[in-house]
């Protein structure tokens, strides 16, 4: 397992274990085989685990698999999504939400603390579901004048290595985000071939992933990339029911060039979209949504692989599908 370095956090695997798949919201599997791929992860070299308590039920695998006692060097990420509470909750629920994480994982810390709502500039209107914009979005006031120093009081305290932002919001936002005095220590980025947040984007302008990754290298910020497959839109087939609308659907069937062209390759889809994603740029540890060991040893063979072939990254990019 190749390494790199995640801003301020050291060291970490290129490969990151995410909670959705062993918290069994994407896609059936039980808890016997997702503790399973939790220590297989980790014995194939994965050193961190990326947790928040709306992944099902992955934080308390966590706790279950490990018993409060991590493998030597294996980091542990959890988020809170605040939304747009009163300013003078939120450091309370920022710490309410800390606690319980470490309490369900039996742990005293975590290395990475992420704010998991998204951000946007004061008075910005969404494209789509602005009138519920208090319930998924963060203004950047309260970001600024709230969140910003109760993650630094935490992390003077110990309770927390340091702490990030979810960069799946407004480009814009996430962009003043990475521009302040205070930045974080790590953001997390969409990092597919499509460049598509999918059903997660509401805004209008157009998405810049790749932009915002640069960006937090450039000012030293980690970047751990989400969504290589795009919720599965970039695999053979989605592994849950979605409505005729959802934005994952219509990026499932806009993706079938792609399908082909991996067909032609005689190579499985999503192995080849976690790839393509390992070998972008500026993206330190690209975090994984497998479910069980099956998807897990796909992609730990897309890593073993090393960087994807330039003939291959311009046969994809070629097929225009990038936002």
């Amino acid at each position: 397992m190749q390494t790199s370095t995640l801003g301020s956090l050291g060291p970490v695997s290129r490969l990151t274990l995410g909670g959705g798949g062993i918290g069994q919201i994407w896609g059936e599997t039980n808890d016997e085989e997702a503790m399973a791929t939790v220590v297989a992860a980790i014995d194939a070299g994965i050193t961190v685990l990326d947790a928040a308590p709306i992944y099902g039920s992955c934080e308390a695998l966590i706790g279950k698999t490990f018993g409060g006692k991590l493998p030597t060097g294996v980091k542990v990420t959890t988020k809170y999504y605040l939304a747009t509470p009163p300013a003078g909750e939120v450091e309370a629920r920022l710490i309410a939400s800390l606690e319980a994480s470490l309490a369900t994982m039996g742990l005293e810390r975590v290395d990475l603390f992420f704010l998991h709502s998204n951000l946007h500039a004061d008075g910005f209107e969404y494209a789509h579901s602005n009138a519920r914009r208090d319930a998924f979005s963060t203004a950047m006031s309260l970001y600024e004048g709230h969140v910003v120093p109760a993650m630094m009081k935490l992390k003077a305290q110990g309770r927390i290595g340091g702490w990030g932002i979810t960069g799946i919001g407004v480009p814009t936002a996430v962009l003043a985000a990475l521009d302040q005095a205070q930045k974080p220590d790590a953001v997390q980025v969409i990092a597919n071939l499509m460049d598509s947040p999918g059903a997660l984007r509401r805004y209008a302008e157009a998405p810049q992933p790749r932009a915002i990754a640069a960006a937090a290298r450039a000012r030293g910020v980690g970047v751990m990339g989400i969504r290589a497959v795009q919720a599965g839109a970039l695999t053979s087939g989605v592994d849950r029911d979605l409505s005729a609308n959802s934005p994952d659907n219509a990026d499932f069937a806009r993706a079938a060039p792609f399908r082909e062209l991996c067909a032609g390759w005689g190579e499985d889809p999503a192995q080849v979209a976690h790839h393509y994603a390992l070998s972008l740029a500026n993206y330190d540890t690209i975090v994984l949504g497998v479910k069980n060991r099956a998807e897990l040893a796909q992609c730990l063979a897309a890593e073993a692989a090393g960087p994807m072939e330039q003939s291959r990254v311009a046969a994809i990019d070629a097929l225009g599908l990038a936002s």
